[in-house]
């Protein structure tokens, strides 16, 4: 049950850096529904890759406490894979759109 919540704010935490990078670099912003969606995916997608270091959700939940250590370094790879998805993603978009003109 809370390694599913931590699951959870862990996207809540890649929807975040998401939109922060979007409203910090314009550029690369997709609007707030395409930044939420690329927050999902690269926070998921972050933390699948990367959570086999050790700060997975079921890694921090494995005493039967929360490692309060290893549950901030999961939201800050979920902030980090939601920033970084978005800009990826976008450069993806902008070189689709140049090899169009």
């Amino acid at each position: 049950m809370i390694a599913s919540f931590i699951s959870l704010a862990g996207i809540l935490m890649g929807i975040l850096g998401s939109n922060f990078t979007g409203l910090i670099l314009k550029k690369y912003s997709l609007g707030l529904t395409g930044n939420t969606i690329l927050g999902v995916f690269g926070s998921i997608l972050f933390i699948k890759s990367f959570g086999r270091l050790g700060f997975s959700p079921k890694m921090i939940m494995e005493s039967g406490t929360v490692d309060y250590i290893l549950l901030l370094i999961n939201f800050i790879v979920s902030f980090i894979g939601g920033g970084l998805f978005l800009i990826l993603i976008s450069l993806i978009k902008n070189k689709i759109e140049a090899r169009k003109k």
